[in-house]
C-alpha cells in the first residue's frame, strides 16, 4: 500500500447516532464533535423512526428500534466507533451488546470525565421526566457517589437547542444550584447543550463537561 493509501487507513471514523429524529440536533453534534478532534472522519446519522426529543423513558424505549436497525449500515460504513448522542445513553446496553465496534453514550463518557475534575460533581439536565433515567444511570456507572445530584432546568430539549439569552440564563441559574450543592464540576445533561457549552463556561465559576466533546476523545481512544 502507498503512502497516501497507509495514512488514509489510519484515520478514525466514528459515527454519531442521533436516536431523536431531529435533524438540526444531529448537525449541531456533529459540529460540535468534529471541532474536538480535528483529523477524525465524524459521522452523523438521525433516528427518523425516533419521537422528535427523547424526554424520559418512555421516548427512549420508542427510539431503541430504530437505533438497531442502523447497526448493518454502520457495520457498511465501517465506523470504528459508535456514539449514542443523547445524554440518557439510550439503548446503550442493547447497542453495545449487537454492533460490530465499541458504542459510547454521551451520558457514561461525560460523568467519566466529570468524575476526573473533582471529587464531586453534578448534572444539569432538561425536564423532570428525564431525572429517573440519568439518576438510574448514575448509580450503573458507580458514581452515586461522587454525584451530587440531577438537577432539572424545566427546559424542554427542542427549547435547549433552539438556545437563545433566556436558555441560557436558566441553565446559568441551574448550574449555579448545582454548585452551591457541592458540585466542584457540573456535567450539561442534554445533546443539545453542547453548543452552549463555550459561552456558558464563560460566566460559570466551576468547569463544564459536555458529552459530545468528551465522547468524541474516548470514542478515538476504544478505536
Amino acid at each position: 500500500m502507498g503512502g497516501d493509501g497507509a495514512r488514509a487507513a489510519l484515520i478514525v471514523r466514528i459515527l454519531y447516532l442521533n436516536p431523536n429524529a431531529t435533524e438540526a440536533m444531529t448537525e449541531s453534534v456533529v459540529s460540535v464533535a468534529r471541532a474536538a478532534v480535528p483529523g477524525v472522519d465524524v459521522l452523523g446519522w438521525t433516528n427518523h423512526d425516533g419521537p422528535p426529543a427523547i424526554q424520559g423513558a418512555e421516548d427512549g424505549a420508542a427510539a431503541v428500534r430504530g437505533l438497531m436497525a442502523l447497526l448493518p449500515e454502520a457495520r457498511a460504513a465501517r465506523a470504528d466507533a459508535i456514539v449514542i448522542a443523547c445524554f440518557d445513553d439510550t439503548g446503550l446496553a442493547t447497542l453495545r451488546a449487537a454492533a460490530h465496534c465499541p458504542v459510547v453514550g454521551i451520558g457514561q463518557a461525560a460523568m467519566s470525565l466529570a468524575a476526573l475534575q473533582g471529587d464531586r460533581f453534578g448534572i444539569v439536565t432538561t425536564l423532570d421526566v428525564s431525572v429517573p433515567v440519568i439518576a438510574a444511570n448514575v448509580e450503573a456507572y458507580g458514581h452515586g457517589r461522587a454525584c451530587v445530584g440531577v438537577l432539572a432546568s424545566g427546559l424542554p430539549v427542542l427549547e435547549v437547542e433552539a438556545g437563545g439569552e433566556e436558555v441560557e440564563a436558566r441553565l446559568l441559574e441551574s448550574i449555579a444550584q448545582s454548585e452551591r450543592a457541592g458540585a466542584g464540576a457540573v456535567v450539561l445533561g442534554c445533546a443539545g447543550m453542547s453548543r452552549l457549552r463555550e459561552s456558558l463556561a464563560g460566566r460559570s465559576r466551576v468547569p463544564l463537561v459536555d458529552g459530545v466533546r468528551a465522547s468524541a476523545h474516548l470514542a478515538c481512544a476504544l478505536a
